[in-house]
């Protein structure tokens, strides 16, 4: 069939883009000198669609080395209680994803003096779970119809946050840990 294509139009503060754009920079110039926000996107992509795919199908055990303690202990107890509609529409293909983004950037020191740097993502996918069209209380969930009159195919455009975090003190290990995992209306 013809090919789609999605266009996203993306209206951001000034302020906000500067101000990445500068912690980008003192990120490069202090922590990191080869920092990239192009590099660190696509390999956020990938851990997004590894984690998100993980969870849906409850191997909670294998995200012990991408997601920090305290978040998969909250995992473990909100995956259980999911009907199986919503945890299937955790999971994101990496080729689903149709949009990502920076939000929030921070770098802090801790009262021991380590050095932290945390980058939140949020992510826009495609998934083809039964969820409801609308959920109580809730925002409408997008949907698109693919296809003709007999092949329709529905999906969701669902949307998740994601914190990646790395300590840049010395010694420490030079790994992106997941310190954040929202997917709304989904995972509450």
């Amino acid at each position: 069939g013809p090919q789609r294509r999605v266009v996203v139009v993306r209206i951001t503060s000034p302020f906000a883009w500067l101000r990445t754009r500068f912690y980008y920079l003192l990120i490069r110039l202090y922590f990191d000198h080869e920092f990239s926000i192009e590099e660190f996107t696509r390999g956020a992509k990938q851990a997004f669609s590894v984690v998100s795919k993980l969870l849906s199908q409850r191997k909670l055990d294998l995200l012990e080395e991408l997601v920090s303690a305290e978040v998969l202990q909250v995992l473990k107890e909100k995956i259980s209680l999911l009907p199986d509609s919503h945890r299937d529409a955790l999971a994101a293909d990496i080729d689903a994803i149709m949009y990502t983004t920076e939000g929030d950037v921070r770098i802090y020191y801790d009262d021991d003096g380590r050095k932290f740097v945390s980058i939140l993502m949020c992510f826009w996918y495609l998934n083809g779970a039964n969820l409801p069209d609308e959920v109580p209380g809730e925002a409408k969930v997008f949907q698109i119809v693919f296809g003709d009159e007999n092949t329709k195919e529905k999906k969701h455009l669902l949307t998740a946050n994601y914190e990646f975090q790395r300590e840049f003190t010395e010694g420490a290990k030079p790994d992106w840990t997941i310190t954040r995992i929202e997917h709304p209306r989904l995972l509450e």
